[in-house]
């Protein structure tokens, strides 16, 4: 008899307290081996894949793709063992491990940690008799359904490959299951994924279906923005593969009703069918909702609390980086790995925070003290697809040049593709922010609690400059410093700009603090 087990989402650390399900790795009827990962999911904090304690045969998935869960919400359930007589057919249960004994599973809860065995071919279980359902297949819709000859356990749509960008699934076209319980196992599982989940527009409850199959739309965003816009769905032409009707269909859909004149649209019959339930916001303006979650999400809670609880100031200097160009230069042409200016900055940075150590703080309001820090884990601000973060090099005050630039290369990769990981995000003590790349010269940026401070790096471009005692034309940088008022006064923000300024004008001044 096989034993049904049910996956929850683990506690992934970092006080994380929900998660978005990114992309599914498997299907209802896959199997699966112990610490095999089964599901992507985005944190506030980065995108992680979460692997399964379980061996068996998947039998229900909860929760579609862009769905946000709770930590402790069922992710799966898991067949474990030798099948129910019936249940998934006749034949034995295909796994790659062959051994019964390890799908008891190793309780490990994120990839990375603990133990992990390479991950086992996944297969499908194809009891037999097992047939497709009659009639022509929507994208992402179940192999098997009502009347196809399955016990249990039916099987899910494979979905398109081509429907998802790497770490970022496209959210019209992402595929997920149907599934069902395990047949005969005694446990009932909580609702699962629909394929077609009914449109609530007032009609009736097989709303989600067109007289003659199932209505082409499989992401939750679509079908949320129609009931919005008062759209039928079953009237609406699909755009995407198959007929798949797309977040464009109905928001073109939704501007034509807009703007149709009253007289043109069609009468009423007799006896209409309620009219679909809006929010009170929609009733007054329309527009694209973004959800605030995940790291756009977090970001605006972590800013929000910044300017509620820090009384912070800022000022600036103009600095003549000219000497540092050609330092930079210099440095690379004598052979070796490459020297990034980013990295030079934050060499000068950890210079000024040891002259200055009031700046690499935080503030304990409880125990009303600024807790000066010893080490400096340097954040640097990094614009990524997926929104703001802020990856931490640790102990940069430790780095050399040379270290920094690799740590800060091999930090700016993994926030491009959403591979960083919790602790790469956290912990930091002072953030550097270069956001001269976007071609500005200034800015007030907010601190990113619960630091203390922040340097601002604009565009290094040529002005006019005075240069001993002449006009000249230099590389001129704008340098900001954003601080806590209450760890410090003007003096010491002032000394720890200036300091740096120094520094940018003849990097020679860095020569004295090594």
């Amino acid at each position: 008899m096989a034993q049904v087990l049910e996956f929850k989402l683990p506690d992934l650390g970092e006080g994380l307290t929900e998660a978005e399900i990114v992309r599914w790795l498997v299907q209802v009827g896959d199997v699966v081996a112990v610490d095999q990962p089964v599901v992507e999911v985005e944190t506030a904090k980065a995108m992680v894949e979460v692997p399964c304690p379980y061996g068996g045969v998947v039998t229900a998935r909860y929760g579609e793709e862009g769905t946000e869960l709770p930590v402790g919400s069922p992710l799966l359930t898991v067949a474990v063992g030798a099948p129910a007589s019936g249940a998934l057919g006749s034949g034995p249960l295909a796994s790659d491990s062959g051994d019964e004994d390890k799908d008891e599973g190793s309780g490990n809860v994120l990839v990375g940690y603990g133990t992990q065995a390479p991950p086992a071919r996944r297969g499908r279980l194809r009891p037999p008799g097992a047939g497709a359902a009659p009639g022509r297949r929507s994208p992402g819709s179940p192999e098997g359904g009502p009347g196809s000859g399955r016990h249990g356990g039916a099987g899910a749509g494979a979905g398109s490959a081509g429907s998802r960008r790497a770490g970022f699934p496209d959210p019209d076209l992402a595929a997920v299951g149907a599934p069902t319980a395990l047949a005969g196992s005694g446990t009932a599982p909580r609702r699962p994924v629909q394929d077609e989940e009914p449109v609530a527009d007032g009609t009736d409850a097989d709303a989600g279906r067109r007289a003659d199959g199932p209505v082409p739309v499989i992401s939750p965003l679509v079908r949320r923005l129609a009931r919005e816009s008062g759209l039928d769905l079953r009237e609406l032409a699909g755009s995407g593969p198959d007929g798949l009707i797309t977040r464009a269909d109905v928001e073109h859909a939704a501007r034509a009703a807009a703007s149709a004149p009253t007289a043109a649209r069609p009468p009423q019959a007799a006896a209409p069918a309620p009219a679909p339930a809006q929010s009170p916001t929609a009733t007054h303006a329309r527009g694209t909702r973004v959800p605030l979650k995940g790291v756009r999400g977090a970001v605006a809670d972590k800013l929000s609390r910044s300017r509620r609880e820090i009384p912070d100031a800022t000022c600036w200097v103009d600095a003549d980086a000219t000497e540092l160009m050609h330092a930079r230069v210099r440095m690379n042409e004598a052979g070796g790995p490459k020297i990034s200016l980013l990295a030079l900055l934050a060499r000068i940075c950890t210079a000024a925070l040891a002259r200055f150590p009031e700046l690499n703080s935080t503030v304990d309001m409880e125990a009303r003290e600024v807790v000066r820090l010893d080490a400096v884990h340097l954040g640097f601000a990094a614009q990524t697809e997926r929104g703001l973060v802020v990856p931490v090099v640790k102990d940069a005050h430790a780095r050399d040049a040379e270290s920094l630039s690799a740590e800060f290369a091999r930090l700016t990769e993994a926030a491009r593709t959403g591979t960083l990981t919790p602790a790469e995000l956290t912990g930091g003590t002072f953030t550097l922010n270069n956001y001269g790349v976007f071609g500005v010269d200034g800015s007030t940026p907010i601190i990113n609690h619960p630091e203390a401070a922040m340097l601002g790096v604009g565009r290094i471009v040529p002005k006019p400059w005075v240069h001993e005692g002449e006009l000249a034309v230099r590389q001129v940088v704008q340098l900001s410093l954003t601080f806590d008022h209450r760890v410090c006064d003007g003096g010491t923000a002032g000394g720890f700009l200036r300091y740096v300024a120094d520094c940018v004008e003849q990097p020679t001044v860095l020569l004295r603090t090594l």
